[in-house]
């Protein structure tokens, strides 16, 4: 290959920049020529293109967010649109390209590999660990890092006026976000949309909790299973003599720069991502199992789902007592 394009698209994720410098710095130590795409899938049906070089990306690899920009574009579910996004690379004599997203941006990838049979290759960045096939996504560690520290600093005025606090998270479909938040800071109870709860067994939960000793809660709630203003006034109905407080952590898990874990996995993805397409194997997605770099065929990426470590629960519960 001598003529790659790069993407960003969907949501941010604090690594993007990481990917990017990795993706653009292989592609030119490879000698291709690397073209970033501004603005996601809608910068690639605008034609939105500019060439890139090892230059462009000095000094992003500590920073959150993305360089190239990124627009949630739903149009690029439209055929036609893709057929235009498809030409545009054709014109520009691009011969492959990176898409560095979540599982929609997956979808899109997979539907120009699929459907115009046009090289592509995945790299997963999402904050919420959903996206099949890896156990990591870029962005993911740095959003944990970001919530624990919140919370936190929620904990000490918890314990100090003896609250209930609610803390609702990232995660309109999954709770591997919270699940991972909840054990980690010490969270009495988790709720994500995956597992449906009940409110009077919550009440329960918190009185037994009160019984053992336990004067302060914390709470962490996945955006998905509900609102956490919601919640904090049915408990506050049920519970009337206990203080509860709630606190939405909302964007400030996007953003921030990026942690070790975070920047390596982005700067391998990035690697192995531009040896897909000058090896010829396209179609896939650039992941991690274990130890092991893999390479995931898009067609499972965006037909199957990852589930939450639902064991994580029966930890949570022991660790609260």
């Amino acid at each position: 290959m001598k003529k790659i394009a790069l993407a960003t698209t969907g949501g941010d994720a604090p690594g993007m920049n990481c990917a990017i410098r990795s993706v653009v710095r292989t592609a030119i130590y490879n000698k291709i020529e690397i073209i970033g795409i501004y603005d996601g899938f809608k910068g690639l049906y605008e034609k939105k293109f500019l060439l890139l070089s090892s230059r462009s990306v000095s000094g992003i690899i500590n920073q959150g967010g993305t360089i190239l920009k990124t627009k949630r574009f739903y149009e690029f579910k439209n055929r036609e649109i893709r057929e235009i996004s498809y030409k545009n690379l054709k014109e520009e004599n691009i011969e492959g390209l990176i898409t560095i997203g979540g599982e929609g941006s997956a979808k899109g990838a997979y539907l120009l590999y699929s459907e115009f049979n046009f090289p592509v290759v995945h790299i997963p960045a999402s904050i919420d660990n959903d996206i099949y096939g890896t156990d990591y996504t870029i962005g993911f560690d740095t959003a944990v890092n970001t919530a624990i520290d919140a919370i936190d600093k929620i904990r000490d005025t918890a314990t100090s006026h003896e609250r209930t606090f609610i803390i609702e998270v990232m995660g309109r479909e999954s709770g591997n976000l919270a699940l991972e938040v909840g054990i980690v800071c010490g969270a009495e109870i988790v709720i994500i949309p995956e597992v449906k709860f009940d409110i009077d067994k919550l009440v329960e939960e918190i009185k037994e909790e009160e019984k053992r000793g336990k004067k302060s809660c914390i709470i962490v709630l996945a955006e998905g299973a509900g609102k956490a203003e919601d919640l904090a006034k049915k408990l506050s109905e049920k519970l009337p003599e206990r203080e509860i407080k709630y606190t939405v952590l909302g964007y400030i898990q996007r953003g921030g720069k990026p942690t070790y874990l975070t920047r390596k996995l982005a700067t391998i993805f990035g690697v192995e991502a531009v040896k897909l397409l000058i090896e010829g194997r396209y179609g896939y997605m650039v992941g991690i199992k274990g130890d092991n770099i893999v390479y995931i065929p898009l067609s499972d990426v965006v037909s199957k789902t990852k589930t939450p470590k639902i064991e994580y629960f029966d930890i949570i519960q022991k660790m609260s007592i």
